[in-house]
């Protein structure tokens, strides 16, 4: 297609380029609104807008945060989608006008499904909106199936589709805590709590709490004052443990030779040992009330696992749902090449059973744990970008799968505490973008069935 060519929906759909990006999570309450990828997402649409291929966009859910708007309801969270992305919905109806753009609803923006007044709102910046869980196109001899997920995730499963007052335990969850996020985020030393909605597993959410409390709204003093303290504790009950070896017989230690050492350095050399072997002692008798309290933790553990307390996870497998899924329609339709999902924020590619399971990951950032060096200290949530868009297209022979990057750099530098940073010399996460695929079609294959509904 021609840049400028207002007939690409003219273009029959198995002839083209599908390019598919997920979890935008445009919008909410308060800090909720800043949107850190505005600039890289308008620049892409602009590169779609510009492209010499038949293309068709496919935002796969979660493009907006309507769950994350608390004091709207109904359609009036698009006039303030609109008022506050002018530039966004702008760039929108220029894309739109050469590239068809599909929107399908996810958990966060199930209720497009439940107004019909959204889909004439977005149809004025070209934008379709299929009120659908899941939508069929077709892509040479094969078809690929788009679902944003959620509905394989029973914490956020609608069970009435389309009804405007579902509310699975994950819209409770994002409206309680993540909207409230949003609007004390900016209370803080630093802005940081509006990054709620990166935190994955959710079950990470009181240690990213805790991490961002030591590293980031503790005193820089006492952070200061604490972090060699907790190193010395490290090396004080090595040393405990070395003395305890020695004690028993199993390892010698040259203990005299070290105080007769520090013996040398007068009263400051006798004061320093004196310390230690107090560090020493305290080191030991916590690690000695360590033991006790490890097997009653474990017991407590146990009981509780016993009564299944904990059994409901609030965070979906990231993998086996989704490729019980695929193999599920692979099977019941033989010529979907491709399932294509997005929801877990994980970008990822793999071959499952017949066919390809892609998964397109997120444009929020990615917080990466690296746990702490000291031991004690809370692990580090290093953030990165991993913005990327999924491109899905026909090629000699079967269907091509691959990721495209969109650069933007990390985040680190101004986000991370002169802590953080040292904590993690040499640590720092590199994630990487799965390898292109390509799916041979050597089966024989049903014919495509024709979409319901076409941009």
């Amino acid at each position: 297609m021609a840049a400028g060519d207002r007939d690409g929906d003219r273009v029959p759909p198995e002839d083209r380029v599908y390019y598919v990006i997920s979890d935008l999570h445009i919008g909410g309450d308060e800090q909720l609104e800043e949107v850190e990828f505005i600039d890289e997402l308008i620049a892409f649409l602009e590169r779609i807008e510009r492209a010499d291929e038949p293309i068709e966009l496919v935002i796969n859910g979660d493009a907006f945060g309507l769950w994350e708007f608390t004091d709207t309801r109904g359609v009036e969270k698009f006039d303030r989608l609109e008022a506050t992305y002018p530039d966004l919905f702008a760039q929108l109806r220029a894309t739109g006008e050469t590239a068809p753009i599909t929107l399908v609803p996810g958990n966060h923006d199930h209720e497009l499904a439940a107004h019909d007044e959204y889909v004439d709102r977005f149809a004025a910046y070209n934008v379709d909106v299929v009120q659908e869980p899941s939508i069929t196109r077709s892509v040479g001899e094969a078809a690929i199936h788009f679902e944003h997920g959620h509905q394989r995730d029973p914490n956020n499963r609608i069970e009435d589709w389309g009804n405007p007052h579902a509310s699975p335990l994950g819209y409770h969850y994002n409206t309680r805590v993540v909207s409230r996020a949003g609007a004390l985020s900016d209370r803080g030393r630093f802005n940081w709590l509006k990054d709620v909605q990166a935190v994955t597993p959710t079950e990470w959410l009181p240690l990213w709490i805790l991490s961002k409390y030591v590293y980031r709204e503790m005193n820089p003093v006492l952070r200061y004052a604490i972090v060699p303290f907790l190193l010395l504790f490290n090396v004080s009950a090595l040393l405990a443990i070395l003395v305890g070896l020695d004690r028993l017989g199993v390892e010698s230690l040259p203990i005299e030779a070290a105080r007769a050492f520090l013996g040398n350095f007068g009263m400051a050399g006798s004061a320093a040992y004196a310390f230690l072997a107090a560090n020493i002692a305290a080191a030991g008798l916590l690690l000695l009330l360590a033991v006790p309290l490890y097997l009653v933790q474990y017991d407590v553990k146990r009981t509780i696992d016993r009564f299944g307390v904990f059994d409901a996870d609030l965070t979906v497998d990231a993998e086996k749902p989704y490729e019980a899924a695929a193999r599920e329609i692979f099977d019941e339709r033989p010529e979907t090449a491709v399932f294509c999902y997005g929801h877990t924020h994980r970008p990822s590619l793999r071959r499952v059973g017949d066919g390809l399971l892609v998964n397109t990951g997120t444009w929020l950032k990615r917080l990466h744990r690296l746990d702490g060096v000291t031991g004690l200290l809370p692990p580090v949530f290093y953030p990165t970008y991993q913005l990327a868009a999924v491109r899905i297209a026909a090629e000699a022979g079967g269907i091509a799968v691959s990721f495209e990057a969109i650069e933007k750099p990390t985040p680190a530098p101004e986000e991370l505490t002169l802590t953080e940073r040292l904590l993690t010399i040499g640590r720092k996460p590199d994630p990487t973008l799965p390898d292109r695929r390509v799916l041979a079609l050597d089966r024989q294959r049903e014919p495509t069935p024709t979409p319901a509904r076409e941009p």
